[in-house]
């Protein structure tokens, strides 16, 4: 399911994540890092757990600002999937950051909200895409190709 968010460009559709038909897991000879931002512990393990089983590094932190000061700090990821809501600094605020500070990273935003206007905002922040959480295989591996095709 996709929905459109006012603008034509393919960086304005906002994806839900359907269930996977197919639970079998890949991996890739060039390992991809992600950081995952969110604030909630289960979606954390889930998401990091998910993720090491299709070959990537994954690192996590609680919250926008760790994400932002990991990146001061000198650390670079591929794929950064950033929840929306979190204490401290959220996932908006955080991802105008990042690109302000010229991060070239494909930031995907992660939601349980399923209002228009909170996921166009969130998308006007920064992000290449977004999602609803928690992720599934299905969507890991649509994140595994457009990696792909960004960084080969």
């Amino acid at each position: 399911m996709s929905f459109k968010m006012g603008s034509s460009s393919s960086k304005s559709t906002m994806k839900k994540s359907g269930s996977s038909k197919n639970n079998s897991t890949t991996t890739t000879t060039n390992k991809f890092s992600v950081l995952v931002v969110d604030d909630d512990l289960v979606i954390q393990r889930i998401h990091k757990v998910f993720l090491n089983r299709f070959g990537f590094e994954t690192q996590v932190v609680g919250n926008g600002k760790e994400a932002v000061d990991l990146y001061r700090s000198g650390a670079s990821f591929h794929l950064v999937l950033m929840d929306m809501e979190m204490p401290i600094m959220d996932g908006p605020k955080a991802t105008r950051e990042l690109r302000g500070m010229g991060v070239n990273s494909m930031i995907v935003g992660m939601t349980s909200r399923d209002r228009d206007s909170e996921k166009q905002a969130f998308m006007g922040a920064g992000l290449d895409d977004c999602y609803m959480k928690p992720l599934t295989a299905d969507t890991i591996t649509s994140l595994l190709q457009q990696l792909n095709i960004k960084y080969h």
